[in-house]
């Protein structure tokens, strides 16, 4: 059903009234920005007809998403953090730039202050039995021209799709690591292949996603922030090939250029370099970072994080 009940300046007169407009105090971007926010839920409250009772529960939703800490993960969830990528990338190019390694979501579980190790990290703690992953790459600019010094701070899941700090029965910073990158611009851990995951099934972000038909899992991942003096801040994650879900993430955090091909090692030589107990899974992904235009660019966004709050 579509209907339109109250007329348009019966609406402009409301929202001037609720939005500040009519006041000489505020900040005139919010005022502006709120109001076409309210605007927008107005004309859709009109015209499908929303009932009263449908209207709090909505507003109950949005008390039950904070409760559960899962704001970030519904945004994720409806496209609007991939969007914020689009609209990013649709700025450089327009404004001529290079677009070096592809951006994608932080996602909601980043915790900072990770323990830092030049070169070289071991990420797991050896209790999660998973297989063994060598993970490396280089960090270069636009010309490949390496960056040492880089800070790479990953994070990613165990076997069973957790991260450490949202899951008590892991140790602190399990699987999560900040490397600086040697001489040759290159950095190297000894970690556990991550499993994919889903949304918990009994949140509210599954359940408007049962309601919109669609699923919550995403495939195996691997999260990156990379940084350098004088570059953007990268926010980045790579997918691993083969994973069922790679094109179906419902976060919408695949894309070409940021896909990663595990491959078996089984040489005796390369497992003796690499100081392993024995066969293992390599994953390699290099990084070309943007110049930054100042030293705002050089840092990530500010939002609430765990460590930084």
């Amino acid at each position: 059903m579509s209907t339109n009940i109250i007329n348009k300046e019966t609406l402009e007169t409301f929202l001037t009234l609720t939005c500040g407009e009519s006041h000489s105090q505020g900040n005139q971007r919010y005022q502006q920005i709120i109001r076409k926010i309210v605007s927008d839920l107005c004309q859709t409250i009109d015209q499908f007809d929303i009932s009263d009772e449908e209207f709090w529960q909505a507003v109950n939703y949005i008390n039950q998403l904070g409760e559960r800490k899962e704001t970030a993960l519904l945004a994720a969830g409806i496209g609007l953090e991939h969007f914020l990528d689009l609209r990013a990338d649709k700025k450089e190019q327009l404004a001529g730039e290079t677009i070096g390694t592809p951006r994608t979501i932080e996602g909601p579980l980043y915790v900072a202050n990770a323990p830092l190790s030049e070169g070289f990290a071991r990420m797991d703690d050896g209790v999660d039995k998973g297989e063994v992953m060598w993970l490396s790459g280089v960090v270069a600019d636009l010309d490949g021209n390496p960056i040492p010094g880089a800070t790479v701070d990953v994070w990613h899941a165990n076997t069973l799709g957790n991260y450490s700090f949202f899951d008590a029965s892991q140790t602190e910073f399990n699987l999560r690591r900040r490397i600086l990158t040697d001489s040759k611009g290159a950095y190297h851990a000894r970690s556990i292949i991550p499993s994919g995951y889903g949304c918990p099934p009994d949140g509210p972000t599954q359940q408007l996603l049962d309601l919109l038909g669609r699923h919550g899992n995403r495939p195996a991942h691997i999260h990156f922030f990379i940084s350098a003096p004088g570059y953007k801040h990268l926010t980045t994650q790579i997918n691993l090939n083969g994973d069922k879900y790679l094109w179906d993430d419902f976060a919408f955090a695949t894309r070409d250029g940021l896909i990663a091909d595990p491959i078996k090692i089984t040489d005796d030589a390369i497992i003796a370099q690499r100081q392993l107990p024995g066969e293992h899974t390599e994953v390699t992904f290099n990084f070309r970072l943007q110049k930054a235009h100042d030293h705002e660019e050089e840092a990530k966004i500010k939002r609430l994080r765990v460590g930084e709050m």
